[in-house]
């Protein structure tokens, strides 16, 4: 389906959320991805396709996503995304991914964001929000520096408590502290391939049971500080 930039909104130092079009066939689920096609001149080896999530909610009439830019370090992709102009368009699919909410209301939610792994987390709360809906969760999140931080006024408005955790790398053991009992809790982890694989490892082999896991991880990210 094909999508117009309405607009870029800076989120956070080097972080854009870019607001496009919503077609009437744009169906998807708050946590959920898609890829998007930008044909640009000279593009190096990752091609012209990405995968995104959605940072809008459902429950939005634009569709939006939520990306970080490291200048010349970054991809020719990124570099094209940044520097595009209003009112183009381009291709995006049907969204998909079983990266969403449960469906039990008084599950205990623990969210687990690397970087730019907070977004799936900005539209899941945003469409809760909307919806009148509360769970209770708790957001452990972890950026370089605290400018890096996106999306506070939601979180705050939404009444999620969100716990940063700046420059520092997220260990399992201080995340067994954030989780508690086993009994009534989901953990969702979010972020870089490698700190997902790595948390997810790791908090099973503490004894955290993997039916209690989703993960979500978001490739080209070596790690949380990576472009």
């Amino acid at each position: 389906m094909q999508i117009t930039l309405l607009k870029q909104i800076t989120e956070a130092t080097s972080i854009s959320s870019f607001i496009f079009s919503k077609p009437n066939e744009a169906r998807y689920v708050a946590g959920q991805y898609a890829q998007f096609t930008l044909e640009h001149s000279t593009p190096d080896e990752r091609g012209e396709k990405r995968w995104f999530t959605l940072s809008s909610s459902p429950t939005d009439d634009f569709l939006s996503i939520t990306t970080k830019f490291a200048g010349q370090n970054s991809s020719s992709f990124k570099k094209a995304l940044f520097d595009l102009e209003i009112g183009r368009t381009l291709e995006m699919d049907m969204p998909e991914g079983d990266f969403t909410l449960p469906t039990d209301p008084g599950l205990r939610l623990v969210f687990i964001a690397g970087g730019i792994g907070v977004t799936p987390f900005h539209s899941m709360i945003k469409w809760l929000s909307d919806s009148g809906q509360k769970r209770q969760i708790k957001l452990i999140y972890a950026a370089q520096t605290p400018d890096q931080i996106a999306f506070t006024q939601l979180f705050a408005q939404a009444g999620v408590i969100v716990k940063p955790v700046v420059g520092e790398q997220l260990t399992a053991s201080a995340l067994l502290q954030d989780i508690g009992d086993m009994a009534n809790v989901l953990v969702y982890l979010s972020g870089p391939e490698p700190m997902v694989e790595s948390l997810s490892e790791s908090l099973i082999a503490a004894g955290v049971p993997k039916e209690k896991l989703k993960g979500d991880y978001f490739p080209g990210y070596e790690n949380l500080y990576s472009n």
